[in-house]
């Protein structure tokens, strides 16, 4: 009998183990729950921006440097933060990143002005940093790869809804206390998960307790590569610079990024401003195109997934016919601005963010799909790294834009173009999805047995 803690041998036959169990998708509720705080932590305070505009006197400008400040430290530690889950286990990695961007968010409901809010939002980015890098590292570890596309839009679909709970119960708390207490009071949330995290989570699940053989059979033998095995690392991660993938995948995803965190910085303010919104209405609308984008996001992962293991299209034109299919529905952000219907205007903005969310299903996939064995924590944490410069270049542009004009249009317009940007890279610089293999790795890498070879739609 095995004890718990002990690993599972890997190639232990399915015959007679009985039913398999379902530790994984426990681990996949743990994943959703922790990217649906951190968006929650992430946008409470561009829910509250247009108060804090008020109580700080802040410009348009200075609002833009503090919505941005959080992807200073958020963009530039993504492939520091990779590193750590890839070298020390995603369980040591989120549970870190958690516990202290709650801190962070708690300590907000003490800033005192510009200064204070910079800070604290930097601290932020931060704990937030390794969210993202130590999921796409879970999901290869813990999924067989029939199932990496709907893991990935799964988990981050909860970034929707944590962002549409955010506008309406961020919303009810300032209403019920006041801005300060509500950062306090959200901050709380990923705390309590930190805990439950620590208990919980195995970094394989052969070492997990709950686990059993059927399963982790189901989950190894349907991979073409067995993260976490072993402890090695081929390269070194300046090395994947190398790759035209992984700038196909980096520059892609600044784009969608770019086109995305409008909705969790500026489209509060965008209401309000220039669609006439109060507090209550804005906290409600506001939250329609995140829900709309988390629906279709779980579609599309699923539905991509499916694509791929009927044989139907290879693994590398189902990645790109969604990531495209997804930035062309997005470039209806240039569009809202152009209607003198606010529902219209709304009705755009929605399919807008669903189509930056059907192409997130499969940027979240691509570090599984091509990271060399036990790096896909890196290759997310790089892959976000440059990805979220949108973040950081996005809400100062529009800040200025908004300044400049005395309005959203141009700078909505502008999103839209760099989505054609991001089209155009797709279609022409991503070429076949497949891992990168070392050229002079570090140490002998092991040939795949039979059932690591299982789905040869993936081979292609």
């Amino acid at each position: 009998m095995r004890t718990p803690g002990t690993a599972k041998p890997l190639n232990e036959p399915v015959v007679n183990q009985g039913k398999k169990s379902n530790a994984r998708w426990v681990v996949a509720a743990l994943m959703w729950f922790a990217i649906a705080i951190n968006y929650i932590d992430r946008t409470v305070l561009s829910v509250a921006a247009p108060e804090l505009i008020k109580e700080f006197s802040l410009t348009p400008e200075m609002m833009g440097i503090v919505l941005s400040a959080f992807f200073w430290s958020y963009a530039l530690l993504q492939i520091p933060a990779g590193w750590v889950a890839d070298k020390f286990g995603q369980k040591m990695g989120l549970g870190i990143a958690v516990g202290s961007w709650s801190l962070a968010t708690a300590a907000t409901g003490l800033a005192t002005g510009f200064a204070s809010l910079v800070g604290l939002r930097v601290a932020l980015g931060v704990g937030e940093a390794g969210a993202y890098p130590a999921n796409a590292g879970i999901a290869s570890k813990w999924f067989p790869d029939r199932e990496r596309a709907t893991i990935s839009g799964l988990f981050d679909s909860a970034s929707k809804f944590g962002g549409a709970v955010a506008m309406p119960l961020i919303v009810t708390l300032m209403m019920a206390f006041d801005w300060r207490m509500t950062f306090v009071i959200v901050g709380l949330a990923g705390l309590v998960w930190s805990l439950i995290w620590w208990w919980y989570f195995s970094d394989t699940p052969e070492k997990h307790r709950s686990a059993n053989a059927a399963e982790v059979q189901y989950i190894r033998g349907g991979q073409a590569q067995q993260h976490g095995v072993d402890a090695t690392i081929p390269m070194k991660w300046y090395e994947l610079l190398k790759h035209r993938n992984i700038w196909a995948m980096c520059l892609g995803f600044f784009t969608i990024n770019y086109i995305s965190y409008f909705f969790i910085t500026w489209l509060p303010t965008y209401l309000v401003q220039e669609q006439g919104m109060g507090l209550l209405k804005m906290g409600m609308v506001a939250s329609l195109p995140l829900i709309c984008g988390l629906f279709a996001e779980i579609a599309a992962g699923w539905l991509s997934d499916r694509v791929v293991h009927s044989g139907r299209l290879s693994l590398t034109a189902t990645r790109k016919l969604f990531l495209i299919v997804g930035l062309s529905m997005a470039l209806c952000i240039g569009l809202a601005p152009l209607t003198t219907s606010v529902w219209l205007t709304v009705l755009l903005l929605c399919i807008a963010k669903a189509g930056t969310t059907v192409a997130a299903s499969q940027v979240w996939a691509l570090p599984g799909d091509v990271a060399p064995k036990n790096m896909t924590s890196t290759v997310a944490g790089l892959q976000n790294m440059v990805a979220n410069f949108g973040g950081v270049l996005g809400p100062v542009i529009t800040g200025f834009i908004v300044a400049s004009t005395g309005s959203f249009k141009m700078a909505l317009v502008f999103s839209a173009v760099l989505g054609m940007l991001g089209i155009l890279n797709y279609a022409l610089l991503l070429k076949k999805v497949e891992p990168i293999v070392a050229s002079t790795p570090s140490e002998p890498q092991h040939a795949p047995s039979p059932s690591q070879v299982s789905s040869e739609p993936y081979s292609r």
